[in-house]
């Protein structure tokens, strides 16, 4: 980020759930005098506050965001729709800075930002729907053995407690026989701007803590009152997500309360897993530990010797 540079710098935050990426992010930003750009495929949604941890307005700390609940639940989002959106957000972001900060969780969004998305086929939508409608009639067991069956290299990926990617990926393989993993690895398009990857990691006894935390804290904030304020649009794929889920059981009385704060602890423990694993196999990410008090210096000196 030296004087030399000419092209401007993606800065981007990256790391499991509740590895502290807002605060951090925030901090950089605010060091950059820049914005902040979320990567979280569910903090964009107005209606799901207290249950994706998306930042208040105080903890964004008067830093411009940009995809923060900027959508409705009603509006489907696709890593295509992000990347579309994201380049927009840079694009206004370096009128003014020459670098911008991105911040996120999910690894496809940050993949679709920084260099571009395989070209897919489109799946007709009377496949989509079918395969929808067996799901609402058969419920998780069956589309798990259904993917198990038909895309194995899907279920190889450890997504198999996410309903909305699997039956993406079981529409999918049905409509082209081919299973979606295979459009994973393209070639990486040129962007006007360079990326630099930090990771941010924890022990994983203490970040098992501190999603455990987090989830008791969003049940004392009222994610039971959000989730239900949420029920008339519980079939919607945005809402296929852990802490909505288990507490649409929950309501339906299918688990208890106590059941369903479980449940959310173990899911998001696995779901932090997944991401750890997505983005371990970046070989541009740069690990740092997250409990560092000096650790947003330490991003700083890293992104000035690149």
């Amino acid at each position: 980020m030296g004087p030399t540079q000419q092209q401007p710098v993606v800065l981007v935050v990256a790391g499991p759930t509740a590895s502290g990426k807002t605060a951090i992010s925030v901090a950089l930003a605010q060091a950059l005098g820049t914005a902040v750009i979320s990567a979280d495929s569910r903090q964009c949604y107005t209606e799901m506050q207290i249950g994706t941890a998306r930042p208040t307005m105080a903890e964004q700390g008067g830093v411009p965001h940009y995809f923060i609940g900027s959508h409705s639940v009603t509006q489907e989002l696709s890593a295509a729709h992000y990347e579309e959106l994201a380049l927009g957000y840079l694009s206004q972001t370096f009128a003014h800075n020459s670098t911008a900060v991105v911040c996120g969780g999910t690894g496809l969004y940050i993949k679709a930002l920084c260099h571009g998305l395989d070209p897919m086929p489109t799946v007709p939508a009377h496949i989509v729907a079918a395969t929808e409608e067996a799901y609402q009639q058969q419920g998780l067991v069956w589309l798990q053995q259904a993917i198990a069956t038909e895309d194995p290299l899907f279920a190889a990926t450890g997504e198999m407690q996410n309903p909305a990617r699997m039956l993406r990926a079981l529409s999918f393989v049905r409509a082209t026989g081919t299973s979606i993993t295979a459009y994973r690895n393209n070639t990486p398009v040129q962007r006007p701007f360079r990326t630099i990857k930090v990771g941010l990691y924890w022990p994983r006894e203490e970040l098992y803590q501190r999603i455990n935390q987090r989830v008791d804290n969003m049940i004392a904030a009222g994610l039971v009152d959000e989730v239900r304020a949420l029920l008339p649009y519980k079939h919607l794929k945005p809402l296929r997500t852990v802490g909505y889920d288990e507490i649409f059981r929950y309501l339906d009385s299918e688990w208890t309360l106590p059941q369903a704060i479980e449940k959310i602890k173990q899911h998001t423990r696995n779901y932090a897993k997944r991401q750890l694993t997505w983005f371990r196999a970046d070989t541009d990410m740069i690990w740092l530990p997250a409990n560092n008090p000096n650790i947003v210096q330490e991003i700083l000196a890293v992104a000035e010797k690149k």
